[in-house]
Order: C-alpha cells, then structure tokens, then sequence
C-alpha cells in the first residue's frame, strides 16, 4: 500500500486543556470544601457525644465518609497537575476520572449503611433532644450548600467536581432531612421520624450514587463520553474535501474537560494535508469539544492493522 502517515496533534484553547491539569483554583476549592467539612463533622460529632445522640453521631459518621471522598477528590486535583513524563505521556491527569469512582462506591456503600441502620431503629426509635438536631443539622445546610457552591462550576462535564458536588448536595439533604426529623420529634413527640427519614434519604442518594458510578466506570474504560455521538463525529469525518473512508475512529476522556480522539482518514495524494489537518483538529475542538484529537492520512482503503484490530467473531474493529 502506497501510503503517507501524518500525525498531527495541536493543543487548543488553554481553557479546555491546560497540560498542568486544570487551574489552581480548581484544587485550592477541593481543600477549602474538605477542611470546612471536616470541621463541621468534629463539631457535629461533639455535639452528638455531649447529648448522646445517634442521630447526630450517625451524621457526622456519613460526613466523615464524604469527608474522606472529597480528599480523594482533592487528592485528585493535585495529583492531576504532575507533568507528563516519559513513562506517563499524558501525564496523571486520569486521576480525575478514577476519583468520582471511588466516591461513587463510598455513596453506595454509606447509603446502605445509612438505611440498614434506620431499619434497626424503626422497632425502637431512641429519645433524642430534638432542638439540638435542629439546630446542628441547620449549620450543616448552609455548611454544605456553601461548599457546594465553590465546585458548582464545570461538575456537568467534570465527573471529579460532579463527585464532590453530588457529596455536598447529599450531605444538605440529609442535614435538611435531620431538621425536619428533630423539629418533629421537638413539637410532636414523633421519634419515628428520625429513622423513617434516614432511610428516605438513604434511597436518594444510593439513586445518585449509582447514576455517578455508571458514568464514573464508563469513563474508567474509556467508553465515548454521553455528551457526544460518535456518529455524528463519524459522518462529519467522511462529509470532509478529500476524505474517502474513516476508520480505527475511538473517542474517549482523557481527563476532566478533556477529550482525546485519534482516525485514520483516507484521502488522496498531493492534497495539502497540513492545512486540512489544522482546519479539521479547530473544528472537532469547536463542533464537538474534542481537544485533543490525533489523525492519521492514509492514501488508500486498505489498512495493514486491520488485521490486529478485529472484533472477538473476526469482524473488523470500525
């Protein structure tokens, strides 16, 4: 096969892929909402040891849990700035995308938890001061709405910063529920509600939790990310001057607001491929969000890893 290979790859808009893995800001947030909420739990759970309160020391438990998942969200943002080296080319910036997994199965795991134990306590609901939870778990709404706030930028396509935000928003559930429950118990007597709402809130969050680790292990193995439609990808490919056929097209997130893509074009000799090349890579960036995507010029149909590229029945990986 006659054929002329280019790669080309360009970086673009500083905005959508900074190699140092996002702006400072972005990790100076994850260690500003993980210090305020590990003191709103060492509060919250001092408050439940003076008045032996279950449902405040099961909250503060829940919160140390998302404690612990917004430091693997920190842990992330920092790790994620590490350069590329020449074993990790990309550098760490995958870490992003490992994270909101490891978030998603501690949602599930203090979910169950969360539920299993207001089980336990519909048979005997203990006494607890109802002003005290009222009070305490009130902090705790403008605790976490406040840190939520600080991440609510970019946590639709960040699955990193969608984790964190998810906790937080979780985590003011719970505390509004807890309001609700102590203001019950305080003006009704009713201490039912503690465990009723407990496990109410238990089923939100393991529905949220299971919904962040689907597009969390979907991301894990590389899967195209939901906001784009490969096929339309493929067809703008082929609708290009010049372009025969495209194949060997994969699409994937590369880190948070990152996404990487490589094909290879068949096109005819003697055609600038340069200049195509440089208008095709802008246009993926500002049609599709593709930012960094690596192409191959081929000047035939046949391809000679065809043959090392076939589906598990012998068909031809597109």
């Amino acid at each position: 096969m006659s054929a002329l290979s280019r790669w080309h790859h360009r970086r673009m808009h500083a905005h959508h892929h900074d190699h140092d893995g996002g702006p400072p800001n972005a990790t100076r947030s994850f260690a500003a909402i993980t210090l305020i909420n590990l003191a709103y739990t060492i509060l919250e759970a001092g408050y439940g040891f003076a008045t032996n309160s279950l449902a405040l020391l099961s909250d503060a438990l829940h919160n140390l849990g998302d404690v612990a998942g917004l430091g693997l969200a920190w842990g992330a943002a920092v790790i994620a700035q590490r350069a590329p080296t020449d074993r990790h080319t990309y550098g760490w910036r995958r870490a992003t995308l490992l994270s909101p997994l490891a978030n998603a199965l501690m949602l599930v795991g203090l979910s169950g938890a969360l539920a299993w134990e207001a089980v336990r306590r519909l048979a005997a609901p203990p006494e607890v001061p109802g002003l005290t939870i009222v009070v305490v778990a009130a902090i705790g709404i403008a605790v976490n709405l406040g840190a939520a706030w600080l991440v609510r930028d970019g946590h639709s396509h960040d699955l990193n910063r969608r984790g964190a935000f998810l906790h937080l928003m979780a985590d003011a559930a719970v505390s509004f529920a807890t309001v609700l429950a102590g203001a019950g118990m305080l003006l009704l007597g009713w201490r039912w509600l503690d465990p009723v709402t407990a496990l109410l809130v238990g089923v939100v969050v393991a529905v949220g939790a299971f919904g962040l680790l689907r597009d969390a292990f979907n991301a894990a193995m590389d899967a195209v990310p939901a906001a784009i439609d490969q096929g339309k990808v493929r067809a703008w490919l082929e609708a290009q001057h010049g372009v025969d056929a495209v194949h060997h097209l994969h699409i994937w997130s590369l880190g948070a607001g990152e996404i990487a893509m490589t094909a290879h074009l068949v096109r005819p000799p003697g055609d600038d491929h340069d200049a195509f090349l440089d208008r095709v890579v802008h246009e993926l960036d500002e049609r599709f969000g593709i930012n960094h995507p690596t192409l191959q010029v081929e000047h035939g149909h046949a391809c000679r890893h065809d043959e090392h590229d076939r589906a598990p029945h012998g068909r031809p990986v597109p």
